[in-house]
């Protein structure tokens, strides 16, 4: 692919990597700016490049590292899109592979925030013409809090790319580790079917949450002696990945994998994702997953889906349909 100057695509730093992959399946550079710290706590940022008539992406994961709160990290952003439509950019799409607070969606609760809501209001107060991520915790939900268009790109295929040559000769169940996560599972388990070109089974197991503790082990589906894939949409503190797994193993199953498209970790996740109920554990690269190092050698597959974000800001830019790339 050509570079294109009338295409500017810029990350912050703690996107880098993730976003100059995107930006070799382009064939462009990312954009140059700068930050600065304050001693008082407060912070600019600036494009040290035109951006002037141009069509701008950021690309940007909201997780905490290198020092930085989700909070701090979002607030930088916030920034660098007001400053680039300030700056005259003729378009400007946030492309946020990993969305903070997608979780918060709905009240559970007698006075509950509707985070998601909240965060897509910060992000029209900055004036984006487009939001695109990937895998939110409630695609519905997520679509109906922001007013501007959004996309909603999907790691599934490239999970089932990745994992098609481990899974030929086995007898497959798709399970969600809860019954909310049954319609995402069911679009694997279709996915997954199609390309094997045989039957793919179903389970989940029953799982309650309240005030922090979960509850409830019972697995609905046939997983006897069969490679388990348990999806989700993210891994945080690796307890119901464990759970799941150790459940179905229970039933008879086989073998147990884990997949999930964001690894936001928690300091005791990988004591969960080390037990021997789980044989595996596939991620996609939109979180560096923050675990212990004789983990990842050993346990942990990272899956690349820079090249579905680089298609998505290429059909944005060109005014192509993006409905072939949405899941």
């Amino acid at each position: 692919m050509k570079p294109d100057d009338q295409i500017a695509l810029f990350c912050l730093d703690s996107g880098r990597d993730f976003a100059s992959q995107v930006a070799a399946h382009l064939g462009v550079p990312l954009g140059e700016h700068e930050e600065r710290d304050f001693e008082g706590g407060e912070h600019k940022i600036r494009p040290l490049e035109t951006v002037r008539n141009r069509d701008v992406f950021v690309v940007q994961s909201l997780y905490g590292s290198d020092g930085m709160s989700i909070n701090d990290k979002l607030v930088r952003l916030l920034f660098l899109l007001a400053g680039l439509r300030d700056n005259g950019a003729a378009r400007i799409t946030a492309v946020v592979p990993y969305l903070c607070y997608s979780r918060k969606d709905r009240r559970t609760k007698t006075h509950d925030p509707v985070t998601t809501r909240y965060i897509a209001q910060l992000f029209e107060a900055v004036n984006i013409d487009a939001m695109v991520t990937v895998d939110v915790h409630n695609r519905a939900a997520f679509e109906n809090a922001f007013r501007c268009p959004t996309v909603h790109l999907s790691a599934r295929e490239a999970f089932i790319d990745f994992l098609l040559p481990q899974l030929r000769d086995r007898e497959i169940t798709v399970a969600s580790p809860d019954v909310g996560g049954i319609k995402r599972a069911e679009l694997f388990r279709e996915s997954l079917e199609n390309r094997l070109e045989r039957p793919v089974g179903n389970a989940f197991m029953e799982k309650h949450r309240s005030r922090g503790e979960v509850r409830g082990s019972a697995v609905v589906g046939n997983v006897r002696n069969r490679t388990v894939l348990i999806l989700d949409d993210l891994v945080a503190g690796g307890g119901t990945m464990q759970r799941a797994a150790e459940a179905f193993r229970e039933q008879g199953a086989e073998e147990a994998m884990a997949i999930a498209t964001h690894g936001v970790f928690s300091p005791d996740a990988g004591d969960k994702l080390a037990s021997p109920a789980l044989s595996r554990v596939v991620l996609s690269n939109t979180v560096p997953p923050e675990l212990p190092s004789s983990l990842l050698e050993t346990r942990v597959a990272l899956v690349d889906i820079t090249a579905t974000i680089a298609d998505a800001i290429t059909a944005l830019h060109k005014g192509s349909d993006v409905t072939d790339l949405e899941n």
